[in-house]
């Protein structure tokens, strides 16, 4: 099991940022960072290219965070209202997603990836529920949304215990006849 020591050019999601030092399977770095040009070798020559590539990373890093509070504000305003089908007793038929969440949010005008949105179980009961949108690793944000019925909801008929008479309960059921045996 070998590993090499290289330098990533580009961001790699759970191994590190642009200009960081990191230590992988040298089949990773030989069969797919290389080749892709998301990494190169640990070199003398690499090592001052480095910097440059740390000092674009942080300018990289700083416009993102300025965006996703841009859009955390934005996010903040909006107001999400989902019309639902229901049936007896105002029982959903459906759930609402996180691809329906998305959907809404896209209509909006809010480009947010769907990954984004962390809705753990779809929704299925009418009301006020919210939903955390983790935009950036130091913004997340909270958005409320709403479930309503589209048709009025009817209560279902609930129908009064018939009385109970107490020496029935502790009656014995009859036997039942058997059949007689065939000889």
């Amino acid at each position: 099991m070998a590993h090499t020591e290289i330098l990533l050019v580009k961001p790699v999601e759970g191994l590190g940022g642009e200009g960081d030092q990191v230590k992988v399977r040298a089949g990773y770095a030989r069969n797919f960072l290389l080749p892709r040009k998301i990494a190169v070798p640990l070199t003398a020559s690499n090592r001052k290219h480095v910097e440059a590539l740390k000092k674009r990373r942080a300018e990289r890093e700083a416009h993102e965070l300025n965006g996703a509070q841009e859009l955390a504000k934005k996010l903040e305003k909006t107001s999400l209202a989902f019309a639902v089908k229901t049936g007896e007793g105002g029982k959903m038929f459906g759930a609402i997603t996180a691809q329906d969440l998305h959907d809404k949010l896209a209509a909006s005008g809010l480009p947010i990836d769907k990954k984004r949105i962390q809705l753990y179980t779809p929704v299925k009961a009418l009301g006020k529920h919210s939903v955390k949108i983790k935009l950036h690793a130091d913004v997340a944000v909270e958005v409320n949304f709403d479930v309503v019925s589209e048709n009025p909801i009817e209560v279902a008929p609930v129908e009064a215990p018939k009385p109970v008479d107490k020496f029935k309960e502790f009656e014995r059921p009859m036997r039942r006849e058997r059949k007689p045996r065939r000889e």
